[in-house]
């Protein structure tokens, strides 16, 4: 149910594309005004193949935020080509967050979650991270030995089999479903894109094992849907107990996904503090 605490307004969506420092392409949708959030993607989506962020930003904006999708780097309207890893993808959020504004709450989207974590953690001008099931719940070992498979068959131009790799933890009917796709040659082929989440996803889980995360020093909101899979809960609870200023949420949600009104509502409330 949406919180009707603030007025919501019409928003205008602007279009449009900013670069990075590196000189990439980075595109982007803005909407609303007002304090900011920007929507990190996790492994996979582009603007326009993620109706539930779209409409959650539109919600978002509704309630008096200003809101920015963008596509990551190799998605979509952000094409990309050469060594997509963790630095030039924090580069590429950079210029999102110039976009907002130059400073807002990250709203990450499961492997999105540990860039999001990384991007405080460098100091990018992250106001807070609203969390949607980190998949933080592996050891460090377990994460760098994965992460180091697909980072081995990729640049061994593997790129089916480095997809494969990447979903090798996922519900099995996910791949299968991908493999099944006249699109499954476009999905592997964007596998390249996801180096990033698996260089986070090894910092992020060594982080939370280490202590790096108590480095974290802005509001942290780990959300897990009603719905949702085997350790996720436990890793959310992990990781607001490990940061100076954390708490662990359930919200709507099912299939390792946000219902958007609920969390439209929750982010304008997060947002605010």
């Amino acid at each position: 149910m949406a919180d009707d605490t603030y007025p919501t307004a019409r928003s205008t969506t602007t279009t449009a594309t900013a670069s990075s420092t590196r000189g990439d392409r980075v595109a982007y949708d803005l909407r609303g005004s007002g304090p900011a959030v920007v929507f990190v993607a996790g492994a996979g989506p582009s603007r326009a193949t993620d109706p539930v962020t779209t409409e959650t930003a539109e919600r978002a904006a509704a309630l008096g935020l200003t809101t920015v999708v963008y596509d990551r780097l190799g998605r979509g309207d952000s094409p990309a080509s050469g060594r997509l890893d963790l630095g030039r993808e924090l580069d590429a959020l950079a210029a999102a967050l110039d976009v907002a504004g130059g400073s807002a709450v990250l709203c990450g989207h499961s492997s999105g979650c540990a860039i999001s974590l990384r991007a405080a953690a460098e100091g990018l001008p992250v106001a807070g991270l609203a969390l949607f099931e980190a998949p933080l719940e592996t050891s460090a070992d377990e994460t760098a030995a994965w992460a180091a498979e697909i980072e081995r068959r990729m640049d061994a131009g593997d790129l089916e089999g480095a997809t494969e790799h990447f979903m090798k933890d996922m519900p099995p009917e996910w791949l299968a479903g991908a493999k099944a796709s006249p699109d499954w040659p476009a999905i592997a082929a964007s596998v390249v894109s996801q180096r990033a989440d698996a260089q986070a996803l090894t910092w992020a889980t060594r982080a939370l094992e280490d202590g790096g995360l108590r480095d974290i020093d802005v509001p942290v909101l780990a959300m897990t849907g009603e719905q949702t899979f085997p350790g996720m809960p436990e890793a959310a609870r992990r990781l607001a107990a490990t940061v100076p200023d954390g708490a662990a949420e359930t919200v709507a949600g099912a299939g390792h996904s946000w219902e958007p009104e609920s969390m439209a509502a929750r982010l304008a409330r997060f947002v605010r503090g």
